[in-house]
């Protein structure tokens, strides 16, 4: 079911996938149908997935950008877009999530990585008040639509993002430790002001400890 018209070309940067919802009922909402609103709104993502049924729709290429996010959308190499079937308030991670192995899989051939440089995103309505930085959206990876520069989106909630990436997943970036300043590394300081360490005075070996010895009986004749 492809869209007639997409977003244009990308314009490289690490790849990155957008998670979205359409606001809908899964149990009642095809994604097919979804697919044909967002097609006549001229809003198309590259993929639209119904967690319930597992019914996955294509309108993009991965090689073009998608329409929704707007400018920020054809940032990457590849910028995914995929718009879950569901509500912000009820986070999808919340169902059977049938057919994600196989969206994961193509995640993967693409080169995005396995990361949320942004962390989990807010359940909604916390989520409009999210924090959209560009450095994080910089990194590639995986992101909600509230994580995104410039997106007034609350969605997908609060989703349990190792339940979409794996039990692996880092929660947070784990924080570089920061390197020992040596003579070499320590501009503008005097020499002498870097001390090398105090020798280890080794501790006067103790005496052998004797131990007694009981005089031999006399013999008995």
């Amino acid at each position: 079911m492809p869209a007639q018209s997409d977003g244009g070309p990308l314009r490289g940067g690490a790849p990155r996938t957008a998670w979205l919802s359409s606001e809908s009922d899964p149990r009642t909402v095809s994604a097919r149908s979804v697919a044909a609103d967002l097609i006549r709104e001229g809003r198309v993502t590259h993929l639209v997935w119904n967690p319930s049924s597992g019914e996955i729709i294509q309108l993009v290429p991965a090689t073009r950008a998608a329409r929704l996010l707007g400018d920020v959308g054809c940032e990457g190499r590849v910028c995914i877009q995929i718009m879950v079937v569901g509500h912000a308030r009820d986070p999808f991670t919340n169902t059977l999530m049938t057919g994600l192995d196989a969206i994961m899989r193509w995640l993967d051939a693409w080169g995005v990585t396995r990361r949320w440089p942004a962390g989990p995103p807010l359940p909604s309505p916390q989520s409009y008040h999210s924090g959209r930085d560009r450095r994080s959206w910089a990194r590639g990876g995986h992101f909600g639509g509230s994580q995104i520069p410039g997106v007034d989106r609350p969605d997908p909630g609060g989703i349990d993002i190792r339940r979409v990436t794996g039990p692996d997943t880092p929660v947070t970036a784990i924080p570089k430790p920061r390197p020992v300043p040596t003579e070499e590394s320590a501009p503008g300081r005097a020499r002498h002001l870097i001390r090398p360490p105090d020798p280890v005075r080794m501790p006067d070996p103790e005496p052998p400890r004797l131990t007694p010895v009981r005089p031999a009986e006399p013999a008995h004749h």
